[in-house]
C-alpha cells in the first residue's frame, strides 16, 4: 500500500510538471538582475521606463500602416527627443504640446536634437493628418503607436477610456542620447521650453 501511495503521488507530481511546460514550455523560470550572468526570465515585469534606460526595439508605424520605423534605431547613434501625448488632435496636444516643439526645432537642433519625434496611441493616418495640420514635416516626426506595443513597453499606458475610449499615452518627454535615456519628464515638465532648456 505505501509503494502504491508513493507511485500515486509520483504520477501527481509528473502530470504538474507536464501542466506547467504546456502552459510555459519547457524553458527554466530563473531571475536575472542587471549585471549578471546565466539564463533570463521569459516574463516581463513592466516598469516605468528610467533615465539610463535603454529604448525598447520596437516598431511604430510612420505615414501609413505598414511603413514601420524601430525606434531603437531611429536614434541610434544619434541624439534627440521622443515624447508622447495622449491624443492626436486633442486640446493641450494640439494646442501647445506639439506646437511647441514645432516653434522651438531650429533651437532643438542648435541645442544637438538630430531627431524629434512625436507618439501618440493613434493610427498612422490619423497622425500624418495631424502633422500636416500642424506643419510638422521636416521639424516633428509622426510617429503612430497603433498597437501601444511602444507605450506598454515603457509601462507609460493612460487609461483614458473615460474620456477618449481606450488605453493611451501618458504625456512625457525624453532626452535621448544613442538610443539611451539620459533624462525624462512628464505632464508640462515634457514640453518644449523644459526640454530644451535641459538640453542647454
Amino acid at each position: 500500500m505505501a509503494r502504491q501511495g508513493v507511485l500515486s503521488r509520483g504520477l501527481v507530481l509528473l502530470s504538474g510538471v507536464a501542466l506547467l511546460r504546456s502552459f510555459f514550455g519547457s524553458e527554466t523560470f530563473v531571475g536575472q538582475g542587471r549585471g549578471t550572468t546565466g539564463p533570463q526570465c521569459r516574463i516581463t515585469v513592466l516598469r516605468h521606463a528610467a533615465e539610463g534606460d535603454s529604448l525598447p526595439s520596437i516598431e511604430v508605424d510612420e505615414g501609413k500602416p505598414g511603413e514601420a520605423v524601430n525606434v531603437a534605431e531611429l536614434f541610434k547613434g544619434k541624439k534627440g527627443v521622443l515624447f508622447a501625448v495622449p491624443g492626436a488632435f486633442t486640446p493641450t496636444c494640439s494646442e501647445k504640446h506639439l506646437p511647441g516643439y514645432i516653434e522651438k526645432a531650429e533651437d532643438l537642433k542648435a541645442a544637438g536634437a538630430e531627431v524629434v519625434a512625436c507618439v501618440s496611441v493613434n493610427d498612422a493616418f490619423v497622425m500624418k493628418a495631424w502633422g500636416e495640420q500642424q506643419k510638422a514635416e521636416g521639424k516633428v516626426r509622426m510617429l503612430a503607436d497603433a498597437k501601444c506595443e511602444l507605450t506598454k513597453a515603457l509601462d507609460m499606458e493612460l487609461d483614458a477610456s473615460a474620456k477618449l475610449g481606450n488605453i493611451r499615452s501618458e504625456r512625457y518627454a525624453m532626452i535621448i542620447d544613442d538610443g539611451k535615456i539620459t533624462k525624462i519628464a512628464t505632464g508640462e515638465d515634457s514640453f518644449a521650453p523644459e526640454i530644451l532648456a535641459a538640453m542647454k
